[in-house]
């Protein structure tokens, strides 16, 4: 059986851990738990990798207090365990400082729309390896901008030009499922990897390890668990049993 990664999310607002319903910035709940301690607590649980995201940079909001929060987390992964990263990457220069921070690889949503050139020079001057393309829909359609325009393109649209250039991963959210806990949408994550034909890690609306257990069974890489984990819904290291 193919290798099975689980992703725990640190969703970073303000430079403090959160999490949103449907990606909705009015619908946040803070943990409290800072970013460090939560890096901590996964790392010790097994992650093998971090998922780190600053949504004030999706949101085009200051960004400073987040990468304060990134710095920390970076202290405590020490380089042992990867870290992906994404939020408001919208220049070559801002990818260049994340990577050079120590950051394994940055995941790029917005730009597939509006500067998909950038995407391109981002995979030449960093290599493939270091580029993934978070993909985020609703009702069929990609959402930018924090989830807050409708790019009027599907999941397969924004991802096709890209498919040829060895991109690492992509990662698929279905808004109406992020911070539900009511279960993912396999069908959608598993049609668009057989489409493109590219591992396609899942993310949203995990619950319960059962939902899981549905991921890895429908033969997707890994998959990106949040809420369920801060809640204590089960711990990182009964994820990584299923």
């Amino acid at each position: 059986m193919r290798e099975f990664t689980i992703y725990p999310a640190i969703d970073l607002k303000e430079g403090r851990v959160v999490r949103f319903k449907q990606g909705d910035w009015n619908r946040s709940k803070t943990f409290f738990v800072n970013p460090k301690e939560a890096a901590k607590k996964w790392i010790s649980q097994g992650a093998e990798w971090l998922h780190v995201v600053n949504l004030d940079g999706a949101f085009g909001k200051d960004s400073q207090p987040n990468l304060n929060a990134l710095q920390d987390i970076l202290n405590v992964s020490k380089g042992e365990v990867p870290i992906q990263f994404g939020g408001g990457l919208r220049s070559l220069e801002l990818i260049g400082k994340i990577l050079n921070m120590g950051v394994f690889r940055v995941i790029m949503g917005t730009a597939a729309v509006q500067s998909p050139d950038l995407i391109y020079e981002a995979i030449n001057t960093f290599g493939s390896e270091k580029i993934v393309l978070g993909i985020d829909a609703k009702d069929g359609y990609v959402q930018v901008a924090g989830w807050e325009k409708n790019a009027q393109m599907t999941p397969v649209e924004i991802a096709s030009p890209y498919i040829g250039q060895g991109l690492s991963a992509i990662i698929f959210t279905n808004i109406r499922h992020d911070g539900m806990q009511q279960g993912v949408d396999i069908q959608s994550t598993k049609c668009l990897a057989k489409t493109l034909q590219k591992e396609v890690i899942a993310s949203g609306g995990v619950g319960s390890l059962e939902d899981i257990k549905k991921v890895k069974l429908a033969g997707l890489p890994g998959v990106v668990v949040g809420k369920a984990l801060y809640e204590n819904k089960f711990t990182l290291w009964e994820a990584m049993q299923c």
